[in-house]
């Protein structure tokens, strides 16, 4: 690290603190040669995650996205919140162990669906309604007897 007022490659550490919720580290920093101190951030570099769509197109991830398809699969349903959010995140978790920088659209919608199926029922058709983009009632009643059969 470069001394900003005299540009020695000399310092100490003076002080470290957490900050930001534990994603930055602030540091304090002496410089060896003019004695002077200066403040330095240190923070994971994050990179960027990108949806490929059914038609391949790039789109970055946005979790408030799939949070809201989530929350209206389980409108009027005796779903927490909590729940919702805790699919999303677990949906992140998958991401950081199995993708890098691109992850398939029909991957989300999968995973959200298998979840949706374990905790209701109703929710899970409605997503996978929108999801699934069934064309008339065959395709519907055809993906209620799947869940039937799980049943």
């Amino acid at each position: 690290m470069k001394c900003p007022y005299c540009r020695s490659e000399s310092d100490r550490v003076v002080d470290s603190r957490s900050s930001n919720e534990g994603l930055v580290i602030r540091r304090r920093r002496e410089c060896e040669k003019c004695r002077r101190r200066y403040t330095t951030y240190e923070r994971i570099e994050e990179v960027p995650l990108f949806v490929i769509k059914k038609d391949q197109r790039r789109e970055m991830y946005d979790r408030n996205k799939v949070l809201a398809g989530v929350h209206r699969a389980c409108e009027k349903r005796p779903v927490a919140a909590e729940t919702c959010e805790a699919i999303v995140t677990d949906l992140e978790k998958m991401f950081e162990e199995k993708y890098e920088k691109e992850v398939p659209s029909a991957v989300i919608g999968e995973f959200v669906m298998d979840r949706l199926s374990q905790i209701d029922q109703v929710a899970y058709v409605r997503f996978a309604s929108v999801y699934r983009q069934f064309k008339d009632l065959s395709h519907f009643m055809k993906e209620l007897k799947v869940l039937l059969a799980k049943k």
